[in-house]
């Protein structure tokens, strides 16, 4: 099972928004084959896993047991139900991570493979199985996409000097992690005076990687046209209070004044099928999310070098749990995570 958490892993920013799944089959002792859900759309792990048993192989396939991360899906998507897959090469023992949440699977993959005589061991490393898709799960289990604050600071915990001068805080190998991090999630937020001081494009042109999908947090939609979030090169979503229009890659949805505007957005992403949001706004934005207890990770990057005194306070996640820390030169890398999501 940590051999298919660790191919499972492979499939990061490819495999969304399906999960990450590995999978594994073993004939006494041995690995036969193994195979990880590549890129979504395409074959899933299970299927991966047996196309990959060498020829001589192939006979033992219905004497192994293979190991899934995830439960085997048992309906018709983009493939085939691999709970059938399993059956029809006669594998009489499946070992599964955890249960896969989506309404779609739940139990109807286990449940499947039970009525056909399978026998079915489950709870394998579960809590890692879950971690690994915590974006999966926090999606399908709370309605929301999972939600990362990402913000730099300097030493003295200020993310810029006052007025529109932008302040540069990380190095270059900081931000092309930071790039890699775009790469791995669906969506992507600021609000409109972070896009007016910086006019940032929000893409992953430092990393190889799908650009995310990108938002933009403006009381009103009167937002300088040379923005390069409004280029139309990549999909946008202008969230604002006064028109709902939507032309070539710009969407602009409108909000409504009586429910906090980040579980609008929230709302609004689950509706589009976007499971994952990292929000790289300033102060304000961000401490819209915190003050609501909407996130599930933070990851905070501070110059230790860097002191600039008379500054933007950086935002207060009242008492977080961290759960890992980098150095990258003078950067000092710390991911949080909030108590209340199992899964961050």
């Amino acid at each position: 099972m940590q051999r298919c958490l660790q191919l499972a892993q492979q499939g990061a920013g490819h495999a969304a928004p399906n999960p990450m799944v590995g999978a594994v089959l073993v004939h006494e002792g041995r690995i036969i084959g193994e195979g990880y859900h590549e890129q979504h759309g395409e074959a899933h792990a299970e299927v991966n896993c047996i196309n990959r048993v060498r020829e001589a192989d192939r006979h033992l396939i219905s004497q192994s047991t293979l190991y899934v991360s995830l439960e085997p899906c048992a309906h018709y998507g983009k493939t085939p139900p691999c709970s059938r897959l399993i059956i029809d090469h006669k594998i009489p023992v499946v070992v599964v991570g955890a249960t896969d949440p989506f309404d779609a699977v739940n139990g109807k993959g286990i449940a499947q493979l039970k009525a056909a005589g399978v026998e079915v061991i489950t709870g394998i490393l579960e809590k890692e199985a879950a971690a690994l898709n915590k974006r999966f799960f926090t999606f399908h289990q709370q309605q929301r996409p999972y939600i990362i604050l990402k913000w730099a600071q300097s030493s003295d915990a200020k993310m810029g000097t006052p007025g529109a001068t932008r302040t540069f805080i990380s190095n270059e190998y900081t931000n092309r992690l930071v790039h890699r991090w775009r790469s791995e999630e669906t969506a992507i937020l600021v609000g409109g005076g972070t896009a007016i001081a910086d006019n940032p494009s929000l893409t992953t042109r430092l990393w190889l990687g799908k650009n995310p999908v990108r938002l933009l947090l403006s009381r009103n939609h009167s937002l300088p046209p040379d923005l390069h979030l409004l280029d139309a090169g990549t999909p946008t979503v202008v969230f604002n209070y006064e028109k709902e229009e939507e032309k070539e890659n710009l969407l602009y949805h409108k909000l409504n004044y009586r429910t906090p505007v980040v579980r609008q957005i929230a709302a609004a992403l689950h509706s589009m099928q976007l499971q994952s949001l990292i929000v790289e706004g300033g102060p304000a934005l961000l401490n819209l999310f915190i003050k609501e207890g909407l996130w599930d990770e933070a990851r905070v990057i501070t110059n230790t070098a860097l002191y600039i005194g008379n500054g933007l306070p950086a935002p207060d996640l009242k008492q977080p749990v961290a759960v890992s820390t980098m150095n990258i030169q003078e950067d000092n890398i710390v991911v949080y995570r909030h108590q209340q999501n199992p899964y961050a």
